[in-house]
């Protein structure tokens, strides 16, 4: 069979709904503290469960549990990815999208399944368009009257390189860019930064099949942690492309000297300390390839020089026979994360509850932004859970918290990116196909 007759089939699975392997399961497996995992599964033609991004209609909006109310906090952004709340309230967006390629470089290499991600990325991201220019810039918004809903709303800093986490130090605010650590001078109150941003450290940049960098500071501010996706799905693309990638970097800000904190973590993206306490904790999107219900992205704290399977095993020490040679020496060093978010959820976006914004019930654990599947039949993820905590773990199942995000087409209205706390303590959710930041807060 040649390669257009196959290109032929999958773009006619697509349509009609995904196919291939585990295409009719009805169950979301590998999800829990402690995930039950089946026998991987492969196919000629992949599973490609695509949702085309239309945008909300209208008066539309996603949908909280009782008790809470949803408003815009601010829309019209231009792709909305990360959001980081400043001392006096002000909320900074990340408004990004993928960096331009090296010429005659293609993410995600050659063949059928490549082709088969690159469709499955086209037809998510058409209404932003999945070559649309990344706006590179920063969003300041502030809620003045605490209605809600941002009254002033200024161009922070533009001229990025598609940026992502911020982390403010002292009054030095430091931005992730895809290539490099970058910061620029802060004082409290400003909504408008003029100066060149200075370079602190590069970053593992390039096809990046991984562009998203985080960063988040440490109590004191002496340490800066950076996350790094992998170059690859398993490590086809050669190991080479792989140095420094798959990882959480600690970086000293004053030098910019950097030291790999943990390992082996495919794509991490948001990071957040555990209240009260010097644990770091990450959400982590896991391989593709090897069934709809394998491999379970993850939520996990994150030991210093820990190492978590990537590329050889998932979850522990389950190998992945794909990887050549084998390397068991890696795999019994390999930990298993802490909790099972579920298959293809994508978790971008994590962030620490508070009483002090939500009832009792949310008032203990993390919520995620899950951006949602491309390799699922059914569609996994499109919208924000919470986990709770008990005994200072996560415990239970992912309770759905706001949801709505695709609608009763499969067409995604929206998709969950970055998640952080308002001054109120009320939950922000940028939401990069919709372009909108939305605030959930409780119902007065």
């Amino acid at each position: 069979m040649t390669v257009q007759r196959l290109a032929l089939l999958m773009t006619a699975a697509a349509l009609l709904g995904g196919c291939g392997e585990n295409a009719k399961l009805p169950f979301q497996a590998g999800v829990g503290p402690k995930p039950q995992l089946p026998e991987p599964t492969q196919s000629l033609i992949p599973t490609v469960k695509v949702s085309k991004a239309v945008g909300w209609q209208g008066t539309h909006a996603p949908v909280a549990p009782p008790g809470f109310k949803v408003q815009a906090l601010a829309d019209r952004l231009e792709h909305p990815r990360w959001l980081y709340k400043l001392p006096n309230g002000d909320v900074l967006v990340a408004e990004s999208n993928t960096p331009p390629k090296p010429e005659g470089t293609t993410d995600g290499g050659s063949g059928l399944m490549a082709w088969a991600k690159r469709t499955a990325a086209g037809i998510v991201m058409s209404r932003a368009g999945a070559d649309a220019q990344s706006a590179n810039r920063i969003t300041l918004l502030r809620d003045a009257d605490g209605d809600g809903k941002a009254e002033v709303r200024t161009v922070f800093i533009s001229g990025l390189s598609s940026p992502f986490g911020m982390a403010l130090v002292g009054n030095e605010l430091y931005i992730a860019n895809a290539d490099a650590v970058v910061k620029v001078p802060y004082e409290n109150g400003q909504t408008e930064i003029t100066a060149t941003p200075v370079k602190v450290t590069d970053l593992p940049a390039g096809i990046n099949h991984h562009w998203t960098k985080n960063i988040v500071a440490n109590g004191d501010g002496s340490k800066l942690y950076v996350t790094v996706g992998s170059n690859s799905n398993v490590g086809e693309n050669g190991l080479e492309a792989e140095e420094g990638r798959a990882a959480i970097w600690e970086v000293d800000p004053r030098t910019g000297q950097k030291r790999l904190f943990a390992s082996g973590l495919r794509n991490p993206n948001g990071l957040a300390w555990k209240p009260g306490t010097s644990e770091l904790w990450t959400v982590v999107n896991e391989r593709d390839e090897i069934g709809s219900d394998l491999v379970p992205d993850y939520l996990t704290s994150v030991k210093d020089g820990a190492f978590y399977g990537w590329p050889w095993s998932y979850y522990g020490s389950h190998v992945d026979a794909r990887v050549q040679p084998p390397r068991p020496d890696k795999v019994s060093q390999a930990i298993a994360p802490d909790y099972a978010l579920g298959t293809h959820v994508a978790p971008l976006g994590l962030t620490f509850s508070d009483a002090r914004g939500m009832p009792q019930n949310f008032s203990n654990g993390v919520f995620v932004g899950e951006h949602g599947s491309w390799n699922r039949n059914p569609q996994s993820g499109y919208k924000v859970v919470f986990i709770g905590f008990q005994d200072g773990k996560p415990t239970g199942m992912p309770i759905d918290f706001l949801t709505g995000f695709l609608n009763q087409d499969g067409e995604a209205q929206g998709r969950p990116v970055g998640v952080i706390l308002d001054q109120q303590a009320a939950l922000l959710v940028a939401d990069d196909v919709g372009n909108t930041v939305w605030r959930v807060s409780q119902a007065q």
